[in-house]
């Protein structure tokens, strides 16, 4: 006799099921490491998801970019927690969904990889004792979603993280950064398409840059782990960010001056902010000094700590706060 197989679990099974998202900034690249490191930084989105009868949908955005980012099924979270879904075989309940977007939004800081994986780790919450998503499923998704690695790995689980993608699919190493290095960003007022970044980039690089920046990926996982008086030349880069100077001189003047100060300056993932890995709290000062005196363009200084959690989800009883 066959056993009975019960039915998959509709949405009616998690309705006022409430879980809170928190997700890091990253910075990509790094310099050399193209599509390759990351870095996990101590700026956050923080996602509020409650589960509604199937079909509802509210959303409330507040912080940054919330005047333009649309409030309907189009919504980047919305489509990463539906993906998370379809993943799994299961039916997507409606929703509740209240953002507080930190990270700035086309500055190079994560902000579209910090959506996905806010959706993704939002869906692992609601589906909890139905269906597990573990950590190479999320990574898988988040990398389906976004198209690269490198932003979503350090978003996923903190720290500086080397991904890459083999016949398995995504994967990724987690490093702890030594404690002596203090991130800094510079801020602009103004965005950076990374679609456009991205064409400005040439399909084949001379085969001296490619060992250059092979060198100095290497170094530079040296220099985060173990060495940050090695940072400035492990941040060296023939790669990209040369490349794409011309769309965005402000970005490259300000790298340009801090690297001539003697800084581990490079351009935060697309840009156009600038990432200084600075080898001590009191360097960041005197990087913030000179980024004031020589420039016309306003930067805002974030002072940072590398994130070493990741994303992190807490469920909540119905009602509770």
């Amino acid at each position: 006799m066959n056993a009975a197989v019960a039915p998959a679990p509709g949405p009616r099974a998690v309705v006022g099921r409430r879980v809170v998202v928190r997700v890091p900034a990253t910075s990509a690249n790094l310099g050399p490491g193209f599509d390759t490191l990351g870095l996990a930084l101590s700026v956050y989105d923080e996602l509020d998801v409650t589960a509604l009868p199937e079909g509802e949908l509210e959303i409330e955005v507040e912080g940054a970019g919330s005047a333009d980012v649309p409030r309907d099924a189009s919504h980047l979270v919305v489509r990463a927690i539906a993906y998370a879904y379809e993943s799994v075989g299961r039916r997507m309940p409606g929703l509740r969904l209240h953002a507080k977007n930190v990270i700035p939004h086309g500055r190079g800081l994560g902000s579209s990889g910090a959506a996905v994986v806010s959706g993704l780790l939002a869906a692992k919450g609601l589906l909890e004792g139905d269906v597990e998503l573990g950590p190479d499923a999320l990574l898988r998704l988040a990398t389906e979603l976004e198209g690269h690695p490198d932003n979503v790995a350090p978003a996923l689980f903190g720290g500086l993280t080397i991904a890459w993608v083999d016949e398995d699919g995504p994967q990724h190493k987690k490093l702890l950064v030594h404690r002596g290095v203090s991130p800094l960003v510079f801020v602009p007022g103004f965005t950076m398409s990374t679609k456009l970044a991205r064409s400005l980039q040439p399909l084949h690089v001379p085969r001296e840059d490619a060992v250059f920046n092979v060198s100095r990926s290497a170094l530079l996982i040296a220099a985060l782990t173990q060495s940050p008086e090695l940072l400035q030349a492990a941040t060296e880069d023939k790669l990209h960010q040369n490349y794409r100077a011309s769309a965005m001189p402000e970005t490259d003047g300000l790298v340009r001056a801090l690297r001539a100060a003697g800084f581990a300056a490079v351009v935060s993932g697309a840009g156009p902010s600038v990432l200084v890995l600075a080898d001590g709290p009191g360097r960041r000062l005197e990087a913030a000094a000179l980024a004031a005196s020589s420039t016309d363009t306003p930067w805002e200084a974030l002072m940072l700590a590398v994130d070493f959690k990741g994303g992190t989800v807490r469920e909540y009883a119905e009602g509770s706060t």
